[in-house]
């Protein structure tokens, strides 16, 4: 398997797929890349030589963030909002969805499971026993 930005893309697949495995880097970004680098985006990874391995590894480690970088930089803005306190800030560091979303009814996968409060289960006209 060959190894770029610290990560072992799969051989068995298409070149312009496997860079996917690679955090920072998407369908577009891949592309972009591939192009740069003069390889075609359906060659098999197992079928590349290693003067293009070492292009494409000396492209990503240069001109892009990815990986433990990229990942280090998105924790310490998402810090910095919560430490300056703004809404966003807030909303980190609450666990809940940021972007506006409606929490009423969904966002479980945020908030987690239900929490149940008693008294919820009497209904109107039941009598209690």
């Amino acid at each position: 398997m060959p190894r770029i930005a610290g990560v072992d893309i799969p051989r068995d697949k298409q070149i312009g797929v496997s860079l996917q495995y690679i955090y920072g880097i998407g369908p577009s970004l891949s592309q972009k890349i591939l192009a740069q680098t003069d390889i075609k985006a359906d060659t098999k990874t197992n079928s590349l030589t290693e003067d293009e391995i070492n292009r494409l590894r000396e492209l990503i480690d240069h001109d892009y963030k990815v990986e433990g970088e990229l990942r280090k930089e998105v924790n310490l803005n998402i810090k910095r909002l919560i430490e300056i306190g703004c809404y966003r800030g807030i909303r980190h560091h609450r666990g809940l969805p940021v972007r506006g979303q409606n929490t009423q009814t969904n966002a479980r996968a945020k908030r987690g499971p239900r929490k149940t409060v008693a008294g919820r289960g009497q209904r109107r006209g039941m009598t209690k026993k």
